[in-house]
């Protein structure tokens, strides 16, 4: 097991805020900058589970324990009315159960596949947003909370943003399934698992959003750098070849009373993709196992969409439904090997027996590949998370289920989290996958 030492807990945060007078609503209040912190550990345990065989990129099949640590700082300043500017500096460290391979929904979604253990500071975040009134002068109040100053905002508006950030911070905001430090863990449960959206090793792209939200409606468009490899840091600025493209609808409504939100995404990948059929045959050309690397050129895509909703059922009780799918022809470049998903669950506030902050959760995702992808991993083929060496396909399923408990006012909670894969990696052969998990909190 490799461990981590927790840092020091930071139990201070700055926010100023300056009160303006004989102004308009809409900027009567606004904070000039804030302060934020929070850190998250995370302890894991895997039982040992049948395994006939294993390949490169395979989850372990004997007993193993692995822990994770992140730090992230969050500030933000008002640059000038409507501009806002943030940076996120943040250092993780640890590993994911096996390196974060060997499931396509990864247990751990605070680890990436960073082959280095030891805690390494980098620039998450750093953004500039602006945002322009438009329509009815409609406005809502905004809190204090990380990358998000308190004032008066416009409720109808045109806002640009321009930076490095995570394209998740922006799609697929799944109210009651989103963030794997407060809710589920699993990475096929904090965004839709067939969205391979564009980033870096560690989640973060150079990318320029444009957001029209129109009173219960909002839509946005972005366009945002490809690594230069799969799963690769270096983003590729050469945009003429390698770009991606994302868009979203999003409509806010009310069903019996209660809130409700359903979103639908488009996405589309360019970049210098190998082909999964091309490798197969090449393969068996050259009496080797497929290598979907020999087979890259400029051009290719990856193209699909996502449907995620969310419902309050009453005021304790909120449950979400995710779907996605793409075309699973060319290689998998950025976020995990899922070509098609299926996610549903549930959240209920722990109100019910006088614990109102603590939060009970319980979700299903199943998880498929297409015909060419399930073929070349069958073949041997390895992609950047799997290859078990050979492949009886089956879809993949996973059960979690979490009770994070707050500790106290300021911002601490913990979490106990258990997970069940069923044919982890698609592999039949294989498993179930056993993953207990504790997670300590902290956000001020």
């Amino acid at each position: 097991m490799r461990s981590i030492a927790i840092l020091p807990l930071v139990w201070a945060s700055v926010s100023t805020a300056h009160s303006q007078t004989g102004m308009q609503p809409e900027t009567a209040y606004q904070q000039a900058f804030n302060l934020h912190f929070q850190t998250t550990y995370i302890y894991q345990y895997s039982a040992r589970f049948h395994a006939p065989y294993s390949g490169p990129n395979s989850l372990d099949a004997n007993e193993e324990k692995e822990n994770s640590l992140t730090l992230s700082l969050f500030g933000g300043m008002r640059l000038w009315k409507g501009a806002e500017a943030y940076v996120n500096p943040e250092i993780a460290g640890g590993s994911g159960l096996s390196g974060a391979v060997g499931m396509a929904g990864s247990s751990n979604g605070e680890t990436t596949r960073i082959g280095d253990p030891a805690p390494t500071l980098y620039l998450g975040r750093a953004y500039i947003s602006q945002t322009f009134s438009i329509g009815p002068k409609e406005t809502d109040t905004i809190t204090d909370d990380a990358n998000t100053l308190a004032g008066i905002a416009p409720k109808n508006y045109l806002r640009l943003t321009v930076g490095k950030y995570s394209l998740g911070d922006q799609f697929d905001q799944n109210q009651v399934s989103n963030s794997p430090r407060t809710q589920f863990m699993n990475w096929a449960l904090m965004n839709t698992g067939a969205w391979d959206y564009a980033a870096n090793v560690r989640g973060y792209t150079l990318a320029a959003t444009a957001t029209l939200s129109l009173k219960n409606w909002s839509y946005k468009i972005a366009a945002a750098a490809l690594p230069k490899e799969a799963n690769g840091d270096e983003l590729d600025m050469h945009l003429s070849k390698s770009i991606a493209w994302n868009s979203e609808i999003d409509r806010q409504y009310k069903f019996k009373g209660k809130s409700g939100n359903i979103r639908l995404l488009f996405y589309q990948n360019q970049t210098h993709m190998g082909n999964y059929a091309q490798a197969i045959s090449l393969g068996a050309a050259l009496g080797q196992k497929p290598d979907i690397i020999r087979t890259r050129r400029d051009g290719r895509t990856k193209t699909g969409f996502a449907i995620s909703a969310d419902q309050k059922l009453n005021d304790n009780l909120s449950a979400f439904l995710r779907a996605g799918w793409n075309d699973g022809k060319n290689e998998t470049w950025c976020f995990t090997e899922i070509d098609q998903s299926l996610a549903i669950g549930a959240q209920l506030k722990g109100t019910p027996w006088k614990r109102n902050e603590d939060m009970l959760g319980v979700a299903c995702v199943v998880n498929g590949l297409s015909r060419e992808h399930r073929d070349y991993i069958a073949a041997g083929g390895d992609g950047f998370m799997l290859g078990d060496g050979a492949l009886n396909y089956s879809p993949e399923s996973i059960l979690e289920t979490y009770y994070s408990a707050q500790l106290r006012k300021e911002g601490l909670w913990l979490s106990a989290d258990y997970q069940l894969c069923l044919n982890p990696g698609y592999n039949k052969d294989r498993g179930p996958a056993s993953i207990a998990s504790i997670r300590l909190h902290v956000a001020i």
